[in-house]
């Protein structure tokens, strides 16, 4: 069983209460427009207590070559039983990116994560059995009016207890 955080858009703001949501996850996954490296290091900061820490992430359209060169555009992972594909700009069902939904088929996505949007969006595609969590955005720049994370519980090949939080900083 894992405890999974997941994070999008910071864009250079990592809010004090995420130290709070995410201190008990096995695992961070960050969905991209992290804005700088110094982002990556506050989460890995924060999950020392996992050892080693797990943090995992795709670069965004805003982050440049410090991110790009340590995290992918496209990341496909197995946590427990389930396959996952984290890709920052990716859309959602019945509205995924160019591409995208081809990657789930051919790939057995179970769990697609994105960003980009700032909106917060959970929603299950019946038609390629995969669940979409889109985690709003962390940051403060940009849209939203409303600074969200997700929590999820993966449990082989069971995903539940999947949690909205909103963030007051």
């Amino acid at each position: 069983m894992k405890k999974i955080g997941i994070i999008s858009d910071t864009h250079n703001h990592l809010p004090v209460s995420v130290a709070d949501f995410f201190g008990d996850c096995d695992e961070i996954w960050h969905a991209g427009d992290w804005g700088t490296i110094r982002i990556a290091h506050q989460l890995y900061e924060l999950s020392t207590f996992k050892q080693p820490p797990v943090i995992r992430g795709v670069f965004g359209n805003i982050d440049g070559k410090d991110i790009r060169t340590a995290f992918p555009e496209n990341l496909f992972f197995q946590c427990e039983d389930v396959r996952i594909l984290i890709k920052h700009i990716g859309g959602y069902p019945g509205k995924y990116a160019p591409g995208v939904k081809q990657m789930i088929k051919d790939n057995r996505i179970k769990l697609f994560i994105s960003g980009h949007s700032h909106i917060l969006k959970i929603k299950f595609d019946p038609e390629l059995q995969c669940l979409h969590i889109n985690p709003g955005a962390a940051g403060k720049h940009g849209w939203h009016q409303v600074q969200t994370l997700v929590k999820l519980v993966i449990d082989g090949d069971n995903m539940r207890d999947c949690e909205v939080i909103e963030l007051k900083d």
